[in-house]
Formats: C-alpha cells, sequence, structure tokens
C-alpha cells in the first residue's frame, strides 16, 4: 500500500521517523514534505498536497502531522474526496478507517511519544473499512454533498 505524509516543522521529527519506519514494514512511502526542519513553515502546502495525492491515487492512504493534527486534517479535509480524522488513541485510529473509511489521518506530534504515535498510524493503517450498509450510506451522503452543495433532508 501506498502511504502519502506530510507535515510542517512540528511533524517533522515523527514524519522523518514514520518514513523510514513504514518502508521497513513494507509500505510504499511518498515523503510529501517538509523535506528540510523550517521553523517557520506553515502546514496548509504540505497537508493539501498529501490529500491531493491520495485521492488521485486509489486504494493509498496518507498522514498528515502537526504539532496537534487537528489544523493539519482540517485542511487535508478540504480537498474533494478527502475524509482525514485526527487519530489520538487506538480507538479514534481503527474507528476512522472501520466507520468513516477515513483515507487520511491527522497525527499531533507534540501530543503523543514516537512510540505511542507510531501505533496510532500502524493501527489507521491496518484496520479496514467494514462495509457495513449503515457506514457506506453515511459516507455516501457526505460525499453526495460534497459534490452537489445541496443539503440533504433533515430527518422527521
Amino acid at each position: 500500500m501506498r502511504v502519502y505524509l506530510g507535515s510542517d516543522h512540528a511533524g517533522f521529527e515523527l514524519k522523518s521517523h514514520l518514513v523510514t519506519y513504514l518502508a521497513t514494514k513494507g509500505y510504499d512511502v511518498v515523503d510529501v514534505g517538509a523535506h528540510t526542519y523550517d521553523e517557520g513553515d506553515d502546514y496548509p502546502a504540505f497537508c493539501l498536497h498529501t490529500g491531493a495525492r491520495v485521492v488521485d491515487d486509489e486504494g493509498s492512504l496518507g498522514i498528515v502531522i502537526g504539532g496537534s493534527g487537528n489544523g493539519e486534517q482540517i485542511a487535508a479535509n478540504k480537498i474533494k474526496g478527502v475524509r482525514a480524522a485526527l487519530i489520538w488513541n487506538l480507538s479514534t485510529a481503527q474507528l476512522s478507517r472501520e466507520h468513516n473509511d477515513a483515507n487520511v489521518a491527522g497525527v499531533g506530534a507534540r501530543q503523543h511519544t514516537l512510540d505511542e504515535a507510531t501505533a496510532l498510524v500502524e493501527a489507521f493503517l491496518s484496520t479496514p473499512f467494514s462495509g457495513a450498509d449503515r457506514h457506506a450510506r453515511r459516507i455516501a451522503e457526505v460525499a453526495g454533498y460534497e459534490t452537489s452543495q445541496d443539503l440533504p433532508a433533515l430527518p422527521s
């Protein structure tokens, strides 16, 4: 599986670790950047490009990393077709894939040790989408809105 990784300065150390670690686990890793540490860089470009590459490469997944992971997943979610989730424990990592078929994970490098963050990423990458009808239906509703921009009717 191809995995795209993008981060700003706050996630640079974790991203660098994951690039090497995931390659040793057999993943086809693409480092979207930052490629050098720059304390003044901004996360949006790295996250937007990571999300766009995931959408253009069916079956791939992405990881966007910053200090908290919040802004990073928000930025990635601006790309049509991205379903980015903030993963902050093993349950959220697994459920984001099982229930939401998330294709990008946001990770906060300042929120976790290197080992904890690595375990979260492994859980995200190794968990398949359940395919359950109720989850697929909900994902389709969100995708429909993303395309049409028409709000769905509220249930009565």
